[in-house]
């Protein structure tokens, strides 16, 4: 069963599928550094209101089932937890025998896919609300786009 979230305005539940990897896919997420980076997301999220629902973190990337109110896009949430997330594992980082040479942690990009109802169950769904409409409305009222 799907949780919904409500606002004051909208009722949503936007789920997503989202990948990150370090810098040039460097093999670095083991021990201590992964145990760290997963607590500095973990704090991270909840400051753009995120819930971090799933994660796991394998030695060059990470994998994480986000749900990010519709207020903020997908962009501008991964902009930020990378971000913020580089600017601390440098702070913590630097310091010990292995150091982190620069500030930017992460690559550029990151991979997301939404997580929602299938798409059969969605298409049929339309079509049960366009029969219970023709039905209250009759067919004066078709507005069917075929």
């Amino acid at each position: 069963m799907r949780s919904f979230t409500t606002q004051s305005h909208v009722i949503w539940d936007c789920q997503y599928h989202v990948v990150i990897v370090p810098k040039y896919r460097k093999k670095i997420l083991y021990g201590h550094t992964r145990a760290e980076i997963g607590k500095i997301l973990r704090q991270l999220a909840p400051q753009k209101e995120v819930e971090i629902l799933e994660a796991t973190a394998c030695p060059d990337h990470i994998h994480m089932l986000l749900k990010i109110p519709p207020k903020f896009s997908v962009a501008h949430i991964m902009g930020f937890l990378k971000g913020k997330s580089a600017i601390r594992a440098h702070n913590l980082f630097s310091k010990k025998r292995h150091a982190v040479q620069q500030k930017s942690f992460w690559s550029r990009g990151y991979f997301v896919s939404t997580v929602g109802a299938d798409e059969d169950t969605i298409r049929k769904y339309i079509q049960n609300q366009w029969k219970n409409d023709q039905f209250f409305d009759g067919p004066a009222m078709d507005f069917r786009w075929e």
